[in-house]
């Protein structure tokens, strides 16, 4: 059984860095940790927080419960067919480190996810996408613990519900799983996705014409460091807002006032806005509170300059809300739970 820890600093468990502290926390490497720490009575009435990497959350309080930090290890090629490979990743896995080790084995698709800071176990909750992919594409299913019953449990792709930075682990099940591993199901058939503008602007700037995996997932890396901060050298979570979604007639309205306005038509006739560009048409590209701030390379990163509280960054977030509706009429989401 993994010890209890008390009065437990939580500031290298979250990307923004905010020195916030738990009441008790236990590491979870394996899976005897889980139903340890599940039927431990010392803290089964006590408010409980499942942490992997921290870098999807924002912590505003020293958190009163127990935290469990996700630290399950492994991955492997589980079988193989004439058409795909079936791989599996354990969910405290280093997401940027398993779609390497995807490529090293041979196994392609998930390069264009390179680069993004997490865990395998939290890429299914977030439903995470990039350069043209999201992880619902070549999911498989997952198994998780519950914790309303103790069972291990197996979930498929309808049963997680994905949508655009969504799952049912951020609606209807939030708080009841924990993710032990995830399953990606990779087609032999593989094709380059290159349509994204700055992949294929910087394919070109490298000369590559017909690019192989390892390219893309070279090149996303270089376009991701290029954009974004890396949080072990300025805390943040990553892009804080989701691309908000409008209907044909209020982009018909917004493209009248704002012919420059960049927006992606969706299957069903609707338009996915880049919040990006909605925030820096506001100004607020650069501009701080307090420590926290906008970065000054891309207006979807929030950052902790230093001394920044999570509540910091919560009233920066509902100031760009504010001045981003009341401007455009557009309700900007925030991605990172907030704790």
């Amino acid at each position: 059984m993994s010890s209890l820890l008390n009065d437990y600093s939580l500031l290298t468990h979250n990307t923004f860095g905010f020195d916030v502290r738990a009441r008790f926390a236990r590491t979870i490497e394996d899976e005897r940790d889980v139903a340890d720490a599940f039927h431990d009575t010392r803290t089964a009435s006590m408010p409980r927080l499942v942490l992997g990497g921290g870098s999807n959350v924002v912590l505003t309080r020293d958190f009163p419960g127990v935290v469990w930090l996700v630290g399950l290890r492994g991955r492997c090629i589980l079988s193989e067919t004439t058409d795909a490979w079936l791989v599996e990743a354990a969910a405290g896995e280093n997401w940027h480190d398993f779609v390497a080790w995807c490529l090293d084995e041979g196994c392609r698709g998930l390069e264009n996810l390179a680069l993004i800071p997490g865990t395998v176990g939290a890429a299914p909750i977030q439903n995470i996408g990039a350069y043209g992919l999201e992880i619902a594409e070549y999911f498989d299913s997952l198994r998780a613990f519950d914790l309303s019953n103790g069972v291990i449990v197996e979930l498929d792709c309808a049963d997680c519900a994905f949508g655009y930075r969504d799952s049912v682990f951020k609606r209807l099940a939030r708080d009841r799983y924990l993710i032990l591993s995830v399953r990606f199901r990779l087609p032999k058939a593989w094709r380059a996705r290159t349509a994204y503008a700055d992949l294929a602007r910087e394919l070109v700037a490298r000369g590559v014409a017909e690019p192989s995996a390892h390219d893309i997932f070279a090149t996303v890396a270089a376009v991701r460091r290029a954009k974004l901060p890396d949080p072990a050298a300025l805390g943040n979570a990553g892009s804080f807002f989701k691309n908000p979604v409008v209907g044909a007639a209020q982009y018909a309205e917004l493209i009248a006032v704002e012919p420059e306005l960049v927006a992606y038509e969706q299957p069903d006739g609707s338009r996915k806005l880049a919040a990006a560009w909605l925030i820096d048409r506001c100004g607020w590209k650069g501009r701080c509170h307090a420590g926290a701030a906008v970065h000054d390379r891309q207006a979807l990163v929030l950052v902790n300059r230093g001394g920044a509280t999570g509540a910091d960054v919560l009233a920066l977030s509902q100031a760009i809300r504010d001045d981003v509706l009341a401007r455009y009429g557009v309700e900007l989401e925030p991605e990172p739970l907030v704790v």
